[in-house]
């Protein structure tokens, strides 16, 4: 497995500076064109999370929806999209989180999952946790269950991690920096 583990972090590159200055940016572009790279990720979070009931898995716009369908396909589970303001149609309800200069919105469509739904969170970077409250958020006001979070990268320096855990989330990530 760690050799698995090695080949996708092999295939993440750094981009010093982007998007601004003081920025270390972790690319996982070419992780997501490398065939091998997917099925070891399909087959990590399916090891990870095959012993928790799973109804859903949702991925957190735009990587996660990625991440979200691999597992889902894995699981033999459909896949509910989290999506920025303003891209769903029909109801939805809405959950504003911060960001580095201001806030932003998620929101879920609010027929996505039935109250008890049990829902595996993917995105591709854990970093504060800001956004995976949200999305958390979005599940639990419509009476689902957070079965877990998968990450590929979680950058433990920025306490995200540490967060999800301490409110009692199931948390994995692939590669910690």
């Amino acid at each position: 497995m760690h050799s698995d583990i090695s080949h996708v972090q092999d295939l993440i590159r750094d981009y010093p500076d982007f998007p601004k200055q003081g920025i270390l940016f972790k690319d996982i572009n070419p992780v997501f064109r490398d065939g091998k790279s997917l099925d070891i990720l399909g087959n990590h979070f399916y090891d990870q999370f095959q012993k928790v009931k799973v109804d859903y898995v949702a991925g957190i716009e735009a990587r996660g929806f990625i991440i979200s369908t691999l597992l889902g396909l894995k699981f033999n589970k459909g896949v509910i999209m989290i999506r920025k303001a303003g891209k769903l149609p029909g109801t939805t309800i809405k959950q504003s989180y911060g960001i580095e200069y201001g806030t932003a919105v998620m929101e879920l469509q609010s027929d996505s999952l039935r109250t008890g739904d049990r829902i595996l969170i993917a995105d591709d970077l854990l970093a504060t946790g800001g956004t995976a409250l949200a999305a958390a958020s979005l599940v639990e006001d419509l009476g689902g269950k957070v079965a877990g979070f998968a990450f590929i990268i979680e950058l433990s320096s920025l306490d995200g991690g540490k967060l999800l855990r301490e409110r009692g989330y199931r948390v994995h990530s692939m590669v910690v920096y």
